[in-house]
């Protein structure tokens, strides 16, 4: 798998994109399911309506490897939940930034997704960070 990263969306540390926009889309990178390895389970902790806070955990990611916690990039209202993610976790693996979205975020302060990081950033992040 190619290391690809979107230049429309925003990242984090923790591998975690974000789509700009009035609901702020949320998943994680091909770096992260390329960590992960083939997705067996998404859980995702949270309901259409309950408040995110940044960096905190809103699910976790099962894999043939190991569990992973999911945060929140932004902090915010949740508007909307990929419920098919729970009969499909394998569309992860599959469609990392396209339909396996996890959740839409009506983001707090609509400037917060713009100070994460851009895909020229995380592209430097991957290169330098200890993995």
């Amino acid at each position: 798998m190619s290391q690809e990263v979107p230049a429309d969306l925003r990242y984090t540390k923790d591998h975690e994109w974000a789509r700009p926009g009035a609901e702020v889309a949320v998943g994680i990178t091909a770096f992260a399911v390329e960590q992960l390895g083939d997705i067996t389970l998404v859980n995702l902790d949270v309901k259409v309506g309950d408040t995110v806070a940044v960096g905190k955990a809103f699910g976790t990611i099962e894999s043939v490897k190991t569990l992973s916690d999911l945060y929140a990039p932004v902090a915010g209202k949740v508007v909307k939940v990929n419920a098919d993610l729970a009969n499909k976790p394998e569309r992860v693996n599959e469609d990392c930034y396209g339909k396996a979205w996890m959740l839409a975020i009506a983001p707090a302060d609509a400037k917060a997704v713009e100070a994460l990081m851009d895909a020229k950033a995380y592209g430097e992040y991957l290169k330098t960070a200890a993995h």
